[in-house]
C-alpha cells in the first residue's frame, strides 16, 4: 500500500486580530469546496466503513503472492483501492478540521483515520516482505507477461533495491518495535524548548518589558532598533547556554539512534542511509557543499555591503535580517489583485499551465482568510488520488501573503498534474523534488515584480527580499547540511562529542559563510541546540537543492521558451515514476553537476550589481 498522511507546506506566520469573522461571514467563493471530496459526512462514514469490511480481505493474499502473477495483481489492486478510499477520508477529515479547530467531531474524525490507517498497514505488512521474497528472474517473467502487472515495473525495482538493506521478519519485527524509543530525543526536545523552556525578559523596540519567546524573537530580528535585537539575540539563546548539557545529550541521542539503524541495516553511514530512501547518491549532497564552499564570494560581498549600508564595523548575527533601507517600501495587496499578479507573473507557462491555475481559482480549491477557529499558516495538501489538491492561506494583505500564494500554487499544480498524469501507485512525489515547484513560482513573481516595480524603493526592496531568500533558503541550510555532514562523520569514527566542540564546529561554519565582515557572538555558537530541523536526518540539504533546480528550471523557461516550458511540465506530471534524481534531469537539471549551484551564485552576483548600480 502506498498511502502517506498528507504533506504540509508551510510558508507563512500567524497573524493576530481583534476580532475574526466567523466561517458563515466569508464569501463562499474565498472557501474551499469539500463537496470536491465528499457530498457529506455521511458519504465520508460509507467510506469508512467500506475500510472496515474489506480489511480482511488481505487474508486472501498473505502467503500467497510468490503462487502467481495474478495473485500479486489482484493483492496491490485492493491494496489501491483501500489506499485511494483511506487518503480521500484523510483529506476531508484534515480540511474539515482545519477550516474551525474548535469543532470536536472532526478531530474525532482525523483521529479514527489515523486508527484506521495503522490497522491497514498491519493488515497489509506481509506484501513487502513477500514480495522480496520472489526470485527476481520469476518476477521479469511476469512483467513481461502481463501488461497489468508491467505498470508496477519501478514499484518494484524501489523495492528490490532495498533488499540488501532489509532483515528477515523477525528482526525487522524488532525494528519497528524499536522506533518509537527512537523518537524520544526529537519528542523530548520538541516539548523541552516549546512549553518548558522559560525565555528571559527583556525591554523591546518601545521601552516595554516583554518575555522574550520564538516568535517575538522572529520578530525583533527585524526591527529597526539595533540594541533591542542586541538584547533580543542575547536573551533567546541564553536557556539554550543555560541547558546545553541536557540539549547535547538530547542531540547525541538522535544521532546515534540514526547511526544504529544504519548500520543494522549494513548502509556505510547515518548519511547514505537517509538519502537512500529516494535513492539519492551520496555525490549530490557533497556536490552541494563542496561547490558553495569553493565560491563565497557573493556571499562574502553580500556580508560587506550589508556592513556597509548598516554603517557597522562588524556584522553581528543579530544584523542579518533587518532592512538596510530606512524606507522601507510597504504595499497592501487584495487577495484578488494577488491572484492577478500571479498569473501574470507566470504568463511565460503557456497557456494549459495558467488554465489549470485558473481552474484552481476558480472552483474553490483555495481557503483564504483567516476565521475564528481556522488552523495558523498556509499548506498544500498535496496528492490525493481521484480528487483535486487544496491550499489553505490565513490572508492579511502583505506581500509575504503575495508569495506564499506563489509558493503554494506551485506545490498545488505539482500535486495537480501528478495526479491527473500517474496511476495511484506514482502519483506522489518525493520531498526531494517537493520545493521545486513552490521555489520556482516564487522565482517568477519576485523577477516579474522586480521588472514591474514601480519606485526606487519598491525596487530595492524586492532585490532585498532576493538576496535574503538566498542567504536563507539556499545557503544557511547548506550551512545546516554541512554542520550534519561534520558531526555524524566524527560520531561514525569513534568521537564523543562536549557542547564546547560542537559550538566551536557550529561556530566557525558560520564564520566561513559569513565571511570576515561578520563577528560571531558566543550565543551563535549556540545555534546548533535551537534547531529543530537537525533531528531530521539529513533533511535540510533538500531545500538548497530545490532552490537552485528551480533557479534553473525558471531560468531555461525564460531563455528557450516553450521546449523548457513542456520539459517543466513533465517534471510536473512525472510523480514517483522515476527517481527523483532521474525526473529532475529529464527536466534538464543535473544535481550531480556544479552548475546549478553556481548559477545560484551568478544569480547572487546579478542581484547585487543591480542593488549597488541602484544605490
Amino acid at each position: 500500500m502506498q498511502f502517506n498522511l498528507v504533506d504540509c507546506f508551510f510558508s507563512s506566520t500567524e497573524t493576530a486580530t481583534a476580532t475574526l469573522p466567523e466561517r458563515d461571514q466569508i464569501d463562499e467563493k474565498y472557501k474551499w469546496n469539500l463537496k470536491d471530496i465528499y457530498e457529506s459526512d455521511e458519504h465520508w462514514e460509507n467510506d469508512y466503513k467500506w475500510i472496515e469490511e474489506h480489511l480482511n480481505k488481505y487474508t486472501n493474499y498473505r502467503g500467497k503472492l510468490t503462487e502467481s502473477a495474478d495473485k500479486i495483481l489482484e493483492c496491490l489492486k485492493l491494496d489501491e483501492k483501500i489506499g485511494i478510499k483511506l487518503e480521500r477520508l484523510s483529506l476531508y477529515a484534515m480540511l474539515s478540521k482545519d477550516s474551525d479547530m474548535r469543532i470536536s467531531k472532526y478531530h474525532a474524525m482525523d483521529d479514527r483515520v489515523k486508527n484506521l490507517y495503522a490497522k491497514v498497514l498491519s493488515e497489509s505488512s506481509f506484501i513487502r516482505p513477500e514480495i522480496l521474497s520472489l526470485d527476481e528472474s520469476v518476477l521479469q517473467k511476469w512483467l513481461n507477461e502481463n501488461n497489468k502487472l508491467r505498470i508496477y515495473k519501478q514499484f518494484f525495482d524501489d523495492i528490490f533495491r532495498s533488499k540488501p538493506h532489509t532483515l528477515d521478519s523477525d528482526k525487522e519485527s524488532i525494528l519497528a518495535l524499536s522506533s518509537e524509543i527512537a523518537q524520544v530525543p526529537y519528542n523530548t526536545y520538541s516539548i523541552f524548548t516549546n512549553a518548558d523552556m522559560k525565555f528571559p525578559f527583556v525591554k523591546d523596540d518601545e521601552g516595554k518589558e516583554i518575555q522574550m519567546s520564538h516568535g517575538r524573537y522572529y520578530a525583533a530580528m527585524y526591527s529597526k532598533d539595533r540594541e533591542y535585537r542586541k538584547r533580543a539575540f542575547k536573551a533567546y539563546l541564553t536557556p539554550y547556554k543555560e541547558y546545553v548539557n541536557s540539549l547535547n545529550s538530547l542531540f547525541a541521542g538522535n544521532l546515534k539512534s540514526n547511526i544504529f539503524y544504519a548500520k543494522v541495516r549494513k548502509y556505510n553511514s547515518a548519511r547514505e542511509a537517509s538519502l537512500s530512501k529516494n535513492n539519492i547518491p551520496i555525490s549530490v549532497y557533497d556536490n552541494l557543499v563542496d561547490t558553495v564552499n569553493k565560491n563565497f564570494a557573493p556571499m562574502h560581498r553580500w556580508a560587506n555591503l550589508k556592513k556597509e549600508l548598516l554603517q557597522v564595523d562588524k556584522l553581528h548575527p543579530y544584523d542579518i535580517y533587518v532592512t538596510l533601507f530606512d524606507q522601507k517600501y510597504e504595499r497592501k495587496y487584495s487577495y484578488n489583485e494577488a491572484v492577478e499578479i500571479v498569473i501574470n507573473s507566470l504568463e511565460v507557462m503557456g497557456d494549459e499551465y495558467i488554465a489549470s491555475l485558473k481552474k484552481a481559482f476558480s472552483e474553490r480549491w483555495i481557503d483564504v482568510y483567516e476565521t475564528a477557529g481556522k488552523r495558523s499558516g498556509a499548506y498544500s495538501s498535496g496528492t490525493t488520488y481521484g480528487v483535486h489538491p487544496y491550499v489553505m492561506l490565513n490572508w492579511t494583505d502583505l506581500l509575504n501573503d503575495v508569495f506564499t500564494l506563489a509558493h503554494e500554487m506551485g506545490h498545488n499544480m505539482h500535486s495537480y498534474y501528478t495526479g491527473i498524469a500517474q496511476p495511484y501507485i506514482y502519483a506522489n512525489y518525493s520531498i526531494f523534488l517537493a520545493e521545486v515547484a513552490s521555489t520556482f513560482n516564487e522565482a517568477l513573481l519576485l523577477e516579474y515584480l522586480i521588472k514591474n516595480s514601480s519606485s526606487k524603493e519598491e525596487k530595492l526592496h524586492l532585490l532585498e527580499r532576493y538576496l535574503n531568500n538566498i542567504t536563507s533558503t539556499f545557503i544557511r541550510q547548506i550551512m545546516f547540511a554541512e554542520f550534519e555532514k561534520t558531526v555524524y562523520e566524527k560520531i561514525e569514527q569513534g568521537e564523543a562529542f562536549t557542547p564546547e566542540q560542537l559550538c566551536e564546529i557550529y561556530g566557525s561554519l558560520f564564520q566561513k559563510y559569513w565571511g570576515d565582515s561578520m563577528f560571531v557572538d558566543e550565543e551563535e555558537s549556540f545555534t546548533w541546540a535551537r534547531v529543530p530541523h537537525f533531528y531530521y536526518n539529513f533533511y535540510v540539504f533538500q531545500y538548497a537543492t530545490g532552490m537552485a533546480a528551480s533557479e534553473t528550471l525558471a531560468h531555461k523557461v525564460k531563455s528557450e521558451g516553450k521546449p523548457a516550458v513542456d520539459r517543466y511540465i513533465d517534471f510536473l506530471k512525472s510523480g514517483s515514476s522515476d527517481y527523483p534524481i532521474n525526473v529532475l534531469k529529464k527536466a534538464g537539471v543535473d544535481m550531480n553537476s556544479p552548475e546549478p549551484i553556481l548559477a545560484i551564485s551568478k544569480k547572487m552576483n546579478s542581484i547585487l550589481d543591480e542593488l549597488v548600480n541602484l544605490l
